[in-house]
């Protein structure tokens, strides 16, 4: 028994939702969303909420059932509040700045790095005197920032004996002790 798949989805006030053969389309006040799923699927209507029956208790719809289910979940979310992924660029001289849909990074290697952001994604640098450049991406789709932030974390990821390199905030980084001299 899937107990996320049977968790109903709670649609909030501004947010609607649609129904085409097997794909589910969300518009709210963040923009419009829509996911495909399988069509053996049936969403129905319950009280103002959404529940996903699936059609059999195979183990292939059983697997299928929470993941459609968290995916529309996600959806939701992203039409009527959106997601928010930040990055810290820690180390000596490490900065970014935005012109239009471009990243350009300064990481300590011996040339910048132009990172393309897509256009559902929007990104802004801040950096503060005393403090680590930030990287702020938003979006109403989970998997795409999701995605891109990984893609930006990984052109310099965190090492273990300076901590220099991209974290998320509030990503907690396990370190090494490093050499000691021999007496």
């Amino acid at each position: 028994m899937s107990r996320i798949g049977n968790k109903p989805i709670s649609i909030p006030d501004g947010v609607t939702l649609s129904i085409a053969e097997n794909v589910v389309t969300f518009k709210g006040p963040k923009g419009e969303l829509s996911q495909e799923i399988n069509a053996e699927f049936k969403l129905e209507e319950n009280d103002g909420a959404y529940i996903l029956k699936r059609p059999t208790e195979q183990k292939r719809h059983k697997a299928l059932h929470g993941l459609y289910r968290s995916l529309l979940q996600n959806a939701v979310v992203g039409v009527s509040e959106g997601y928010k992924k930040e990055l810290e660029l820690i180390g000596v001289g490490y900065r970014a700045s935005v012109q239009g849909n471009l990243l350009d990074l300064t990481l300590g290697y011996s040339h910048n790095i132009i990172f393309q952001i897509p256009a559902e994604v929007k990104i802004s640098a801040e950096s503060a005197k005393g403090k680590a450049p930030m990287v702020v991406l938003e979006s109403n789709d989970k998997q795409l920032i999701g995605q891109v932030a990984a893609k930006i974390r990984s052109l310099r990821k965190i090492e273990p004996y300076k901590g220099k390199g991209i974290k998320f905030v509030g990503e907690v980084i396990r370190r090494k002790a490093g050499k000691t001299a021999a007496k």
